[in-house]
């Protein structure tokens, strides 16, 4: 099982995940508490292992402007969480995550119209787009198989629930952001253990599995 630590706005913080076991990193330039500077993501980047998901976060961008970001930090993937249409999501020079709210059982009939490789299944927004710290029905998405896509779970998410979680709705990924969160702050202790409970790590003597 893959992990994202999404809000990421200093080099300490990305190293500290990338130590514990995280296989992406998610950079926001869309406006949010966690966002970040293009010069300042491209400090972090350049310092990261070249085979690590470095995803950059966008709410309703023009694609001109996310291609010149791409271009500028070196990230490596885009997350498209606005109200971006299926058009709209194609023709990228890098891999596209298409976020889509989940209310409802109703919302699960758009995943089919997007073509992108990944699927990002969110809470509804609040006042952001994303990282609100709340979770949506799982059993609404529960069963239900996207095929050709990976599929990666967010919104709500903390060391205490992703094994539920990931039990229900069985993603390719799961994406936490103020799940390992202390103060507003990125924890390197909540993110160390979220990592754990999602790779199934021995803790104290006893092996603790995420399906």
């Amino acid at each position: 099982m893959k992990v994202k630590i999404c809000g990421i706005t200093d080099l300490d913080t990305a190293l500290a995940a990338i130590e514990c076991g995280a296989d992406a990193l998610g950079f926001v330039f869309a406006e949010s508490k966690r966002r970040i500077t293009i010069e300042h993501a491209k400090k972090i980047i350049r310092l990261l292992p070249e085979d690590l998901l470095k995803i950059g976060v966008f709410v309703n961008e023009q694609k001109e402007t996310i291609e010149k970001i791409v271009e500028d930090t070196g990230i490596n993937a885009i997350q498209l969480h606005g109200d971006e249409s299926p058009d709209e999501c194609t023709g990228f020079s890098t891999p596209v995550i298409k976020a889509i709210s989940i209310g409802t059982a109703k919302d699960l009939l758009k995943v089919d119209n997007y073509g992108c490789e990944y699927l990002l299944l969110d809470s509804p927004k609040g006042k952001y787009r994303g990282g609100n710290g709340t979770a949506f029905d799982w059993s609404v998405a529960a069963g239900h198989r996207v095929k050709g896509k990976k599929v990666i779970l967010a919104g709500g998410l903390t060391a205490e629930n992703v094994s539920k979680a990931i039990g229900m709705i069985h993603p390719y990924m799961v994406d936490v952001s103020s799940g390992v969160e202390l103060d507003g702050k990125k924890d390197k202790g909540k993110i160390k253990r979220f990592i754990d409970e999602v790779k199934g790590r021995k803790r104290n003597g006893n092996l603790h599995y995420a399906r």
